[in-house]
């Protein structure tokens, strides 16, 4: 390398630290997301909404730990460690139980303790020079970018998982090769639904594109769903899919033969009008799969549970009102033209492993899916508190209600065993302190989703694509080889934006948004 290339390597260092994607992200979660998390949870109310509690402010006090006496005393991370303790802020929720009709001054409530990462905004050493560091016991060459629990060190390290809300095309079978899918995993509020439509040669009398989503038992007709988020002629189906005689011959087939799944009354259709006979074939299609979601229930359940399946788990990040089921029934017709396109040859299918289709969790975001559970845990908690005070006949009072426990230990437990929510295991882990070296490799870790015991060839070998974002030589031998790997040297992981200044931005310069 030359000497100005050298000169850009020490100038990209001055700017950002091996360790900022974490710190970063981290700092995002404390000042905004944790926020955002508590003013989105849905308020509790008690007795058919005569009491309901408001919450304002969230407040991250710096860490410190109480004393057997009951002292308070600043604690720092070295303390930490050699005493075994937490090294955790303590953070205070505005609070106040309003009856009907009453608008109560909010108060400070005590709701528990969150891990510090070490050099973010609520640590200690934060912004600290080398002399200071010495002073306080730790290493001035020490990046952080990890937590303290219970004396030990604890590594968040960074998943790798398939780009969301984003149309994934695949072939299933090689061999066969009319048959593939198309998948969707859509996130809204850290809720994941996976979105599976299928294209394959049916059996007898079946159909070939067949769609799965959550709550919904196996699969269901395309067509049928198309029907039930509103597109319900046959023409309005078909124009919305595609303008290609031949994928319209197929999308032709499908809807007579799901036309008959639905058992339509056909001498009662005679006598509708044209709106009438939309709406009752609408209805139909909402039974259908009411059939599905509640089978055994009264028809009047089967209706309204069809239509709550639909809004909140049919492509959650489009909406869950039901003003945007037409959107939705759009998004699916573009997503069956693009699988036909694929069956036809007329459009490639996307390569999995391509790193357009990944993106990179880091520590802001998996505490943001830990701290959302563990404050839904926390809630239900104070509601059920709250209730038992009422059932006997006690004063409300909000302090009595939280236990701040419930939070502390949600958080903690998860960082301390690895085991995260959502059922994934490994996520955090016991910092490598083999060497200086080794440390720096376990924080700029990327580890995949993928099970060890199958092969995955193809996820496990270098893709073009991962030049500058990956090393291409540093990853263990073994079943872990190719699914756990590094961050580049100078890789550095971008943010994503928000929706809505995206929108502001393009509004400001007059363009229309549809």
């Amino acid at each position: 390398m030359t000497e100005n290339n050298w000169k850009l390597v020490d100038a990209f260092f001055d700017k950002y630290d091996l360790v900022d994607h974490h710190i970063k992200s981290y700092n995002d979660f404390v000042n905004n997301r944790i926020q955002d998390i508590i003013d989105i949870t849905e308020p509790i109310t008690l007795e058919n909404g005569k009491y309901t509690l408001k919450t304002g402010k969230l407040t991250i006090e710096k860490p410190y730990t109480k004393e057997a006496d009951g002292s308070k005393s600043t604690i720092y991370p070295t303390e930490a460690r050699l005493r075994n303790l937490n090294y955790s802020a303590h953070m205070y929720l505005e609070m106040a139980l309003n009856e009907e009709g009453e608008d109560n001054p909010l108060e400070n409530v005590y709701i528990g303790e969150l891990p510090v990462m070490l050099k973010s905004d609520i640590c200690y050493l934060n912004g600290l020079s080398g002399e200071e560091l010495i002073e306080q016991g730790e290493d001035p060459q020490d990046l952080g970018g990890y937590f303290i629990v219970n004396g030990s060190e604890r590594a968040v390290v960074t998943m790798e998982e398939i780009a969301p809300n984003k149309i994934i095309l695949e072939r299933v079978n090689e061999v066969e090769d009319r048959h593939a899918k198309a998948v969707v995993t859509s996130i809204k509020s850290g809720f994941r639904a996976r979105i599976t439509l299928e294209y394959k040669k049916p059996r007898k009398n079946g159909v070939f594109l067949r769609i799965s989503f959550p709550y919904v038992p196996g699969e269901i007709p395309l067509v049928i769903l198309l029907r039930a988020l509103g597109l319900s002629t046959d023409q309005d189906i078909i124009t919305a899919i595609s303008d290609d005689n031949n994928f319209q011959m197929i999308i032709a087939d499908d809807i007579q033969v799901s036309t008959q799944a639905l058992k339509l009354d056909q001498k009662e259709m005679d006598g509708m009008s044209r709106e009438e006979r939309e709406e009752y074939m609408q209805l139909a299609a909402i039974k259908y799969i009411g059939n599905r979601v509640a089978k055994g229930m009264t028809e009047e359940y089967r209706i309204k549970r069809a239509e709550d399946v639909i809004n909140r788990y049919l492509l959650p990040h489009m909406g869950t009102e039901e003003g945007r089921r037409h959107d939705k029934a759009i998004y699916l017709a573009e997503m069956t033209e693009m699988l036909l396109q694929v069956i036809d040859e007329q459009r490639k299918p996307h390569d999995k492993d391509h790193y357009t289709n990944k993106r990179l969790r880091v520590s802001g975001d998996l505490m943001e899916d830990l701290f959302r559970v563990a404050f839904t845990s926390l809630t239900r908690d104070m509601s059920y508190q709250l209730e038992r005070s009422l059932s006997r006949g006690k004063e409300l009072s909000i302090k009595q209600a939280v236990r701040s426990d419930v939070l502390t230990e949600n958080i903690k437990h998860a960082i301390a065993t690895g085991n995260w929510v959502g059922g994934r295991a490994g996520v955090s882990q016991l910092l490598d302190r083999t060497s200086y070296m080794g440390t720096l490799s376990h924080l700029r870790r990327v580890v995949s989703p993928l099970t060890r015991s199958q092969p995955h060839f193809e996820a496990r070998d270098l893709h073009p694509t991962q030049f500058g974002k990956i090393c291409p030589n540093e990853t263990p031998e073994g079943p872990n080889c190719g699914l756990v790997k590094n961050l580049a040297l100078m890789c550095n992981i971008s943010k994503g934006s928000d929706e809505q200044e995206i929108k502001d931005v393009i509004e400001s310069m007059n363009v229309l948004i549809e």
